[in-house]
């Protein structure tokens, strides 16, 4: 594992890189990753809009702010994403705007479908689902994960699948609604509990 994760960490970038390589390919017709398609450049130029937006209008809470600000031990938050996915552009905005307040964390973003042995490590119910954040200490230990959406959206998932049996494209609509609403609170939420964990657990 910690050879896998240490390799990915060799092809990372940092969030202002990633944006720049969305916005890039977008201009060339294209989306992240080897395969390619109009509905995967759509998403793209979609989410490329949500980004700008987000990195704009995010608020990050006091609470966050001061819980964060406690964090002693240096961390490195592993992202794992695509230009093409909707999670990942309501939700790394938030982790990176986080990040901005503490010195104590680093994040770096990597490809999907350019790292699989890495995303394989940190499958969601056996699905390669992103964005995925492995928090990794300064030995590049994982100390925790978060994602593929925040606790709320989760649940959603979860009691709508149990449901219907899938997500078709009304939930989906929904919830890029409730992202909107939310603006960004539960992921916060969630980070405030797992940056204060006592300590986390090495995997």
């Amino acid at each position: 594992m910690k050879e896998i994760i240490e390799n990915s960490l060799k092809n990372t970038i940092s969030y202002a890189e990633y944006r720049s390589l969305v916005s890039s390919l977008l201009e060339e017709g294209k989306a992240t990753g080897p395969i390619q398609s109009e509905a995967l450049t759509n998403y793209s130029l979609l989410n490329d809009k949500r980004m700008k937006r987000l990195d704009k209008t995010i608020k990050i809470s006091e609470e966050t702010i001061s819980e964060f600000q406690k964090v002693t031990v240096p961390q490195t938050w592993l992202v794992i994403t695509e230009g093409w996915c909707g999670d990942a552009a309501q939700n790394i905005p938030v982790l990176q705007k986080i990040a901005d307040f503490t010195d104590k964390v680093d994040l770096k973003i990597v490809l999907r479908d350019e790292n699989l042995p890495l995303m394989d490590l940190f499958l969601t119910n056996g699905g390669r689902s992103i964005p995925k954040l492995i928090a990794l200490d300064k030995d590049n230990n994982v100390i925790n994960t978060w994602g593929p959406r925040p606790s709320t959206a989760t649940k959603m998932v979860a009691d709508y699948k149990e449901e219907h049996g899938s997500l078709d494209a009304q939930f989906k609509q929904d919830l890029q609604v409730w992202y909107n609403k939310n603006k960004g609170k539960n992921v916060q939420e969630d980070l405030v509990k797992l940056a204060t964990q006592i300590p986390a657990k090495k995997i």
